[in-house]
């Protein structure tokens, strides 16, 4: 094991960070130690982490190399090289960017340091602008690289936690919201909390008395120094290295430039005042609603003008109603016949039919956020688009409902009510409760067909289900037998494996456990010992699960274990009954576990039913269906399994046979609907043959008639066919489809009685008087002398989900829908169905139809919270989506917990999670920022860590295209008429041109992406196109087109208008099937390019196509990336001398004259867009004096003309540092180049890098001289 030697200074964040990065190694974790290492190891300052014993051990010292070290066994270093570069980039701004900062700020708090004001004030002030940056680049992000919790978060987090702690006060922290946010994340990441525990932030800048010795003090003072100098000092340690000595000076440099700051600030304060202009109070998001009087299913008024500002109330009003009775959703939409054929082909998608007792949540709004969108962009294609709509029976679930119900309201159970009455009242629920979910689906925008909804309990699926189970049986795949089930004693009933929640332990814990009022243990170990029959001598054994040994039927050992070779033919003897249990040989056990030696439970536990059939062992079955003990002697006779439990350890210990307990990590199976312990039960039961079909499943996706997306699902696929087991159908409830088996009994003394496990006894039929001609066929007597018993379980709930692609279309008789539709031609679906469900209805539909029932299966991952964790009721982060959509507040989220089943501790733990993650509740998003939101996070194969934060901001992306859409219609006139077609006409302007390709790329994106499944692709073209591209640059670009145009109407008018309009109406096309709501509501704006023939809604409209916008350039997207980098030059410039009103003339200093002809170019471009006077290129004049320099590249310089208005002062100072860095910056990348091994080592392409660098740097160093040289002349 190593061991990592680390400061036990509460606040040394170099060691926290070592020990955080620890708690992620849950398998390979060091042992800690708060002492110094020894000498003999040289171990040369903490963290130190020494791998391997003695003193040859590999020692890594400092922070980094064992948070590197650490982080990569728990593979916290990125995914791939870019991440991992990524990664060490943050850890490097740690470094070198906040950790000297935060130690200036805070040490001098903390009394580790002498207190200067002067300079702790403007260490403050660089500590901010630093953490501005950081604020920056998480704006987009919940986590600084990937999806998860990185070294990088774990370094910054550490570097950033004193500030934190001490410094950042509320005002501070209202200004850096992205970084607070991702702070409070990481900070309640439960490795955080093991090291950390609870952190209170700043709420009073000031000194700080830490309850610390003086020898903490002392090691605080060391992190101090280790701030600002990699080692001690040289009279108490080995002497530095040139190298440590130069980053020791590199950081003193950056304390003078703090002190420099400082006095510049000061030199401020000596000036008058300016003004300040009080800031405008921050709007909170309007509501506005939609109150036009508009009957369900009439078209919305889209006459009236477009309100103030996006608002999704009024947006969402009225639209859906009209599709759906527009019948847009229909396959038959804008054809004569659905069979008719379709040269654009044909989409058909089922939904994974929803729980009829379910209410959404965001696993479903996921599914089907990806479900519309995919579904709507067919149907834009021109495809025959069908989304099927169903809904499931859920036996258990809706059963449990049901019956609390009948509890709650009438105090009674099923049983008292009798199943034909019990059944009545469940469908009374459906008819009464069972469309909720429906409604909540129509909320989300789904385009489902619901002329064709289905419930898997409908007569036609009814059906259809009765007819597969009789098909199966009569050949035989599906047969009778009395194997171990899941079974739950709560429910009475066989659960299937994925109502198992597994709940890990790692030791000693107390459960509760319906029906007991004291909670059971669980997580330990108990041994005890067998006697040896004849003998002194015993074997000694240990379960988890000491009341199965009451139906111990054997010892087992491994054929090749030396100790027990001489027990061979040997018995042990039951200390509670008079059996006698043999000395099994077996390959199962581990020799090297324990004692080598397994007590034997055939009836009770899976392994072990194995071994029983193998050495034909006796089953002895000792708990029935409600948990009592049955065939054991007394006094354990009727007891309760986990009463039993104690009172079968204490027997053990009064005859001497108990030898030891301890904790045990075990994994304990919970029913997920009545959080019952899970049994293992013999019980005979129905079950499915599953090894040709499985065998047939597997051979279509290694064939490649069936695909998996993403592939690395291929291989759990393969796992699970290639070693399927048998599937147990029957389940002991009475709602659901029962079983169409009937056991017979034959009144002829000729014919021996039957048993019940017994598949000769048993005939299927879909009546009972096939049944019963079946009978007496097989008999071989008339039918008279035939009784049938009918089955009373009923059939698992998978068994119908698995036949509801062909069920839905009447399947076994043919129909127009079943030719058209089946098979179909996707699944998609969540990742952790793949077995219960996708793999169920590839072998079924293989087997009753001979086909497959799609042929892609898309897996979507799975939605945890923005701290990566399983939603969960009991930490208060389950999140409706229709709180997402509408808004809710933190009250109304605590009231939501107080109506759930959850115990009042689970209350206040979830209500507190509440508080941290939504403190002023949630606010309203809306359907499409949602939906958006949900695509954007859909990483192929990864779980979404989802922040509501990121939602809201793609609700402001609605008010970005709401705004921009105004505009635009004012700007294109009542009066406008575009042209028939979308096409160049020759007369576009540089930036028309670019516009429009811009557009062709996004259309291109899109396309390539909705045919890879990659949902953030196509958020991210449409995203940046609108925002950044559109409105950022385009819109600004072309306004003095219009101001001019409108005064001289001249032809540049016209075009850019044509340019304007496509790129709205193509937009609004591409947005459409991820926010069909707002893409709706402003489409219908637009004037139409052949208003007598064009659809009447976007939805149906032709989705862009690349062949027809095929504008895309190259050169003019390389010109205008030149252009942008120019004007944000200016930009910036003017940002640094608040020139907010005030125009300047630009000289831009080209080096060449295609740089210069460049500019001329798009002069006007730039001086829009830059907000310049004038804009003049200059190559071989001289630049006039007076102007303020920035180099926009290697190419181009900008000067401002700032005169009479800026600093020249603060203008030479900014300079001074410009070339501070780019010295550094040379000097670092000369280091790099000159050491030996560089030809060697580095890849040429690196070099070739470094070199263009150091080429560049030179050019821009010249030109910082120059531009210093020229203030100083006006000095």
């Amino acid at each position: 094991m190593a061991t990592l030697y680390v400061s036990h200074h509460p606040e040394d964040f170099r060691s926290l960070l070592a020990l955080i990065t620890a708690e992620f190694c849950p398998n390979a974790k060091p042992r800690i130690v708060t002492e110094d290492p020894p000498a003999s190891l040289n171990a040369r300052s903490r963290p130190a982490l020494v791998l391997g014993p003695g003193e040859g051990a590999t020692v890594l010292n400092g922070s980094n190399a064992v948070a590197w070290y650490l982080a990569s066994q728990s593979k916290r270093v990125g995914g791939d090289e870019k991440q991992q570069s990524l990664v060490w980039q943050w850890l490097s701004f740690a470094d070198n960017e906040l950790t000297p900062v935060a130690c200036a700020v805070v040490f001098p708090l903390l009394g580790v340091m002498g207190m200067d004001k002067k300079l702790q004030q403007s260490s403050r002030a660089e500590l901010l602008r630093v953490l501005k940056m950081l604020n920056q680049a998480l704006e987009p992000k919940t986590f600084l690289v990937g999806e998860g919790v990185t070294l990088a978060d774990v370094a910054v987090a550490c570097a950033v936690l004193l500030p934190f702690k001490y410094v950042l006060e509320p005002q501070d922290r209202k200004l850096l919201t992205n970084v607070t946010r991702w702070f409070t994340t990481c900070i309640n990441q439960p490795q955080f909390v093991k090291v950390l525990g609870k952190i209170s932030l700043c709420e009073k800048m000031g000194p700080v008395t830490l309850k610390t010795n003086t020898a903490d003090n002392a090691n605080a003072a060391n992190a101090a120094n280790a701030a600002n100098a990699d080692t001690g000092d040289a009279t108490n340690g080995p002497p530095k290295t040139e190298a440590q000595l130069k980053k020791e000076a590199k950081k003193r440099e950056k304390l003078e430039k703090f002190q420099q700051k400082k006095e510049m600030e000061a030199k401020k304060k000596t000036q008058p005042p300016s003004e300040k202009k009080a800031k405008p109070e921050k709007k909170e998001l309007g509501v506005i609603t939609y109150t036009v009087p508009t009957q369900p299913g009439e078209k919305k008024d889209v006459v009236s003008p477009l309100p103030d500002s996006y608002s999704p109330q009024y947006v969402e009003a009225a639209w859906y109603p009209w599709w759906e009775k527009q019948g847009f959703f229909k396959p038959e939409y804008g054809r004569k016949d659905i069979s008719e054929p379709n040269p654009r082909g044909i989409f058909m998608m089922c939904i994974p039919p929803p729980n009829v007792t379910g209410s959404l949540h965001l696993g479903h709004a996921l599914t089907n956020a990806i479900q519309d969108c995919l579904t709507r962009w067919h149907r834009m294609k021109g495809e025959t688009t069908l989304w099927n709509p169903g809904c499931d029976h859920a036996g258990i679930a809706t059963q449990v409902v049901v019956e609390k119900k009948l509890m709650r309201e009438r105090g009674m159970s099923r049983h008292d009510l009798g199943r034909e009455n019990f059944i009545q009242e469940v469908w009374k629920w459906k008819n009464e409760k069972g469309d909720r979910i429906y409604h909540q689906l129509k909320k989300l925008g789904s385009s489902l067909d619901w002329d064709r909804a289905c419930f898997t309990m409908d007569p036609k699926l009814s059906y259809a289900v009765q007819e597969a189970f009789v098909r199966m049986h009569e050949e035989g795949v599906i047969y009778r037998s009395k194997r171990l089930v899941n079974w739950s004693c709560t429910l009475n009933s066989a659960i299937s494996d994925i109502e198992v929640d597994k709940k890990e332990l790692t030791g000693r814990t107390l459960l509760p456990v319906p029906g007991y009022k004291e909670k059971v243990e669980f997580g330990v170990l108990v041994s005890f010992a067998y006697k040896i029959e004849g003998s002194d001598e015993e074997v000694i054994v240990a379960t988890t699960r000491i009341e199965t040994m009451l139906g111990d039927t054997a010892v087992a050992v491994h054929p090749n274990d030396p100790r027990y070779q001489h027990l061979k033919g040997k018995v042990v003897l039951h200390p509670f009954c008079d059996r006698k249990m043999p000395v099994v040989f077996d390959d199962f056990v581990d020799m090297n576990f324990g004692t080598g030696a397994v007590k034997i439970t055939p009836a009770h536990d899976h392994n072990d039913y194995e071994v029983g059939v193998r050495h034909n062992l006796a089953f002895v079955n000792i708990l029935d269906e409600n948990g009592l003990l049955i065939n054991v002697p007394p006094p354990f006779l009727g007891m309760k399994r986990f009463e039993a439990r104690k009172e079968v350890l204490q027997a053990l210990k009064d005859r001497g046979q108990f030898k030891e307990i301890k904790d045990n990590p075990m994994v304990v199976p919970v029913c997920s609907r009545s959080k019952d312990i899970v049994e293992p039960l013999l019980k005979p039961q129905w079950y499915v043959n599953c090894a040709d079909m499985g065998k047939q499943a597997a051979d279509a996706v290694r064939e490649g008639r069936l695909k998996i997306i993403p592939d690395h699902h291929i291989k759990t696929w393969f796992n699970w066919m290639d070693n399927i087991r048998d599937w147990c159908i029957s389940r002991q409830l009475w709602w659901g489809h029962r079983i169409p088996a009937y056991f017979v009994t034959v009144n002829d003394p000729s014919v021996k009685p039957g048993e019940d496990m017994d598949g000769h006894y048993w005939v299927s039929g879909r009546t009972e008087e096939e049944a019963r001609d079946k009978a007496a066929k097989r008999f071989s007597v008339t039918a008279d002398k035939i009784t049938l018993r009918q089955d009373e379980d009923v059939l698992d709930t998978w068994f119908s989900s698995g036949i509801f692609p062909f069920s839905i279309f009447g399947w076994p008789n043919e129909s127009k829908d079943l030719s058209v539709f089946y098979p179909g031609t996707l699944l998609e679906t969540g990742h952790d169905i793949l077995f219960f469900w996708v793999a169920r209805m590839v072998m079924m539909g293989l087997k009753l139809t001979g086909k497959l029932p799609f042929k892609e299966v898309y897996l979507h991952a799975v939605v945890r919270d923005a701290h990566g964790r399983k939603m969960s009721k009991s930490l208060g982060n389950v999140i409706d989506p229709l709180d997402v959509i509408t808004g809710i507040s933190l009250e109304g989220l605590h009231s939501q917990l107080m109506d759930s089943n959850l115990d009042p501790v689970e209350v206040e733990k979830a209500k507190q999670g509440q508080k941290s993650d939504y403190p002023s509740g949630i606010p309203e998003c809306g359907t499409d920022a949602l939906r958006f939101a949900l695509c954007a996070y859909t990483s192929q194969g990864r779980d979404i860590n989802l922040d509501v934060n990121r939602i809201l901001g793609y609700r402001h992306f609605c008010n970005k295209l709401w705004n921009a859409v105004k505009f635009a219609m004012k700007t294109l006139g009542d009066d406008f008429v575009p042209s028939e077609k979308a096409q160049l006409c020759g007369q576009e302007s540089v930036s028309d041109r670019w516009i429009l390709s811009r557009l062709s790329a996004a259309v291109v994106l899109c396309d390539e992406g909705f045919k890879a499944y990659d949902f953030p692709a196509i958020t991210t073209a449409i995203y940046n196109f609108w925002l950044y591209e559109l409105c950022d640059v385009y819109l600004e670009s072309v306004k003095p087109v219009f101001t001019k145009g409108e005064e001289d109407g001249g032809g540049a008018l016209w075009v850019c208008r044509q340019t304007l309009y496509t790129c709205l109406e193509v937009a609004l096309r591409l947005l459409s099937p991820i926010m069909p709501f707002v893409t709706e509501e402003l489409y219908q704006r637009l004037p139409r390019r052949r208003p007598q023939h064009d659809p009447p809604s976007v939805c149906v409209t032709a989705y862009p196509d690349s062949r027809e916008f095929s504008w895309q350039s190259d050169d003019i997207d390389r010109e205008m990336d030149f252009v942008m980098t120019v004007v944000k030059t200016i930009r910036s410039l003017r940002a640094d001398y608040n020139l907010t009103k005030t125009r300047a003339d630009c000289f831009l200093q080209c080096i060449d004259p295609a740089t210069a002809s460049l500019v001329d170019k798009y002069s006007l471009q730039i001086q829009t867009l830059s907000y310049s006077q004038a804009v003049v290129p200059v190559t071989d004049q001289p630049v006039p004096e007076g102007c303020a320099v920035a180099i926009a590249s290697d190419k181009c310089t900008v000067n401002l003309m700032l005169k009479g208005l800026i600093d020249v002062e603060k203008e030479v100072a900014k300079l001074m540092t410009k070339k501070a860095d780019l010295e550094k910056q040379m000097e670092k990348l000369k280091d790099k180049v000159s050491r030996s091994d560089y030809k060697e080592k580095v890849p040429l392409k690196v070099q070739d890098q470094d070199a263009e660098k150091l080429r560049q740097s030179q050019t821009e160093l010249e030109k910082v001289n120059e531009a210093i040289g020229n203030f100083k002349k006006m000095m």
